[in-house]
């Protein structure tokens, strides 16, 4: 296993990070502490989870994520040995049965998730608080155009900001960061801090991986001299660029199969830059899970990539993409790809 610092921090954390957002969902309690296990066994000392989990997200099963690596925790007795990251939720219509659908990145919510976390988690403070989307209206989880709304009722950053000052000062979490923001959004949370000497971000949690490097664009200097690395997720865009789903496949018991929900990386564009890949991948005799897995591993940004499996097999198979070296041929050739159809699935 390989390491990076945290930001700042002086802490150090594994490049490959176990997400955990099947938990409790597409696996049981026994198989969720299996893989924990078994990333711990590789030296994976980073676990990324969040309240709303285990998705799809439903009422009847929020909170189980962190209540499977509560009672890990509890079986195992390796707190000191980890870092916890997990994130509150930001507003959403479809969440009506959190915290009675107001659900705002303010002070009263921020307070009443971080004490269920910790509840469901079995301890006694937070590594990394994270923020899982913005309060106000921007374009995130899709979008790439930005369209100003005409009445901002958002809750000001400042305030958030505010808000985990108290928690850190209390001690249940240590540090905080960001998911699923914009350039604008990250640089205010870094002016706010430091002109204000509230929390910095330490991380940024955003989607990365070959058919989605919107990253690029604005963020990745920021994540470079501003030390607020990526924590890359959906790395393999849903499973999409294993090559499983070519040609309208849907193996049984598969994410896509299961869920509609997850249709983000499944259009015409993306299919043929996927073919692609994986074709790109075989010709170098790589498997093309791995080559996209390692692709993200080596960019310089990355803090950590999230990686996520249903089964013992698939995280296996994600730790090995650590042993796969890229050549100059088959970055190229990335490149190519790219040029030709570029962020297919933002």
């Amino acid at each position: 296993m390989l390491y990076r610092p945290l930001g700042l921090t002086g802490i150090e954390v594994s490049v490959l990070c176990l997400g955990t957002m099947t938990f409790g969902e597409q696996n049981s309690e026994s198989e969720a502490h299996a893989q924990l296990d078994h990333a711990i066994e590789a030296g994976i000392n980073i676990i990324d989870t969040a309240e709303m989990y285990p998705v799809p997200p439903k009422a009847e099963t929020q909170g189980l994520t962190e209540r499977y690596i509560g009672s890990w925790l509890a079986n195992r007795g390796r707190r000191d040995d980890m870092i916890i990251a997990s994130k509150v939720a930001g507003p959403a219509d479809w969440l009506s049965y959190l915290r009675d659908g107001n659900v705002h990145l303010d002070r009263r919510n921020i307070k009443a998730a971080v004490e269920s976390s910790l509840q469901r988690l079995r301890t006694d403070y937070i590594d990394i608080y994270q923020l899982h989307w913005p309060d106000r209206q921007t374009n995130f989880f899709g979008p790439l155009g930005y369209n100003h709304p005409e009445q901002d009722q958002s809750v000001p950053i400042q305030e958030t900001l505010e808000a985990l000052l108290s928690l850190v000062e209390s001690g249940k979490i240590r540090y905080i960061g960001v998911s699923n923001e914009t350039p604008w959004g990250l640089m205010r949370y870094l002016q706010l801090a430091e002109e204000m000497d509230l929390p910095r971000p330490v991380t940024i949690q955003n989607p990365y991986n070959l058919l989605n490097r919107s990253f690029e664009i604005g963020l990745a200097e920021i994540a470079h001299r501003e030390s607020c690395g990526l924590l890359a997720y959906s790395p393999m865009a849903f499973g999409v660029l294993s090559g499983k789903y070519l040609n309208q496949a849907r193996p049984s018991g598969a994410r896509l199969t299961l869920f509609e929900r997850f249709s983000r990386y499944s259009n015409p564009q993306a299919d043929w830059a996927t073919e692609r890949y994986v074709e790109l991948a075989r010709e170098h005799g790589l498997e093309p899970a791995q080559m996209a897995l390692a692709w993200v591993t080596s960019r310089p940004f990355v803090t950590s990539n999230i990686i996520g499996a249903t089964s013992l097999a698939q995280l296996e198979q994600n730790l090995q993409s650590l042993s796969v070296a890229l050549s100059t041929e088959v970055i190229e050739g990335i490149e190519e790809i790219q040029q030709l159809q570029p962020n297919p699935s933002p």
